[in-house]
């Protein structure tokens, strides 16, 4: 048996054992690589992935990125997709906004992807299931996924509401089950979202455990604790090599945007002060002790003043600190550096 297989049919009730079987003479193509962040490889027709954060951490902006990559076959944030030809349709499907969040989501992805808000873009079908019963969204989205030639890219967002109880095992195995075999039999990649617990970084329930044995890879999304606008993605699963981690926060378009040099939280250390809690006050008094008479300064004598006027108001800080203070001060564009690469401070911020 060497006839070269590029996917499994359609398995019906009636199969043998025979239909699963394997010989080393089978041949099967590599799976089409879709979404990649810079060298690492994050989603593969035949298999799905997905995004998980806690409540607020900008998840469904983070999916707009790859939704509006996926449209324009291009790079949006650090995401790049690459569509085959015969597989350039998107299903988006959201469970839990009304009819009227959903059409500003899809008039986002549209906006960032420099499409027109007045027509609909024919690649792209929206499901909009919050008003069903769990078993009737669980049904139409196999229903869409089925009866629509040409899908390459499907994302649900809100998988928990596709089980009654997330915390059981059978019922998450199932759902699962579900994934691997829409992915295999159509050859589209799925891409999920799901909460982390509010206590910790798990993602919740018997469901999110059987999401991380199974997904190709499960991205984080993290508000920074430091700069509450700004949330970060990083690898919580990946099957490929991992890749750096990235920011982006929404611009005054309500769009999200990359932040360059972005340097994340290192974990498990605790803040000795968060950035956003000190008063505006204590910030102008330590910047203009830093910046004397407009003084600008080289990246090195800046992290030393940093750290000496920033205790000098109280909030003490080590050199690794000082180094995520200085991008928060220059996020916020309190201080900005010049083509002669040095630092100043800007009295005109905006706090």
């Amino acid at each position: 048996m060497d006839a070269k297989k590029e996917a499994h049919p359609a398995m019906s009730p009636t199969d043998t054992w025979k239909s699963a079987r394997l010989f080393i003479t089978d041949k099967f193509d590599s799976p089409p690589v879709i979404l990649r962040i810079d060298d690492s490889i994050i989603g593969t027709l035949g298999n799905f992935s997905a995004s998980t954060g806690k409540a607020k951490s900008k998840k469904t902006f983070n999916v707009c990125a790859i939704v509006t990559a996926a449209l324009t076959n291009s790079t949006i944030l650090n995401y790049s997709v690459s569509l085959p030809l015969n597989k350039r349709k998107i299903l988006y499907v959201d469970t839990e906004q009304s009819p009227f969040h959903c059409l500003r989501l899809m008039n986002r992805i549209l906006r960032l992807s420099n499409l027109p808000v007045d027509a609909h873009p024919e690649q792209l079908i929206f499901l909009g299931l919050r008003r069903y019963a769990t078993k009737d969204r669980l049904k139409k989205i196999e229903e869409a996924i089925y009866e629509n030639e040409g899908l390459g890219l499907v994302v649900i967002d809100g998988i928990r509401d596709l089980a009654h109880d997330i915390n059981s095992p059978g019922e998450s195995t199932d759902l699962i089950t579900k994934l691997m075999q829409w992915t295999d039999e159509r050859q589209i990649h799925i891409h999920v979202v799901l909460h982390l617990n509010k206590g910790d970084d798990n993602t919740r329930g018997h469901l999110g455990t059987e999401l991380n044995n199974k997904a190709e890879t499960v991205l984080q999304v993290t508000k920074d604790e430091f700069d509450k606008d700004i949330s970060s993605v990083v690898s919580m699963f990946i099957r490929d090599k991992d890749f750096d981690p990235f920011a982006f926060r929404i611009n005054e378009n309500g769009l999200p945007e990359g932040i360059e040099g972005y340097q994340p939280q290192e974990s498990g250390k605790k803040k000795a002060f968060d950035y956003q809690e000190i008063a505006e006050e204590k910030h102008r008094e330590a910047l203009e002790a830093i910046f004397p008479a407009g003084e600008a300064l080289s990246y090195g004598n800046l992290i030393e003043r940093l750290r000496a006027c920033y205790a000098a108001v109280g909030c003490e800080c080590g050199i690794s600190k000082a180094k995520k203070l200085k991008l928060f001060l220059a996020n916020k564009r309190m201080i900005i550096q010049g083509d002669d690469k040095l630092y100043r401070y800007n009295p005109e911020f905006y706090f």
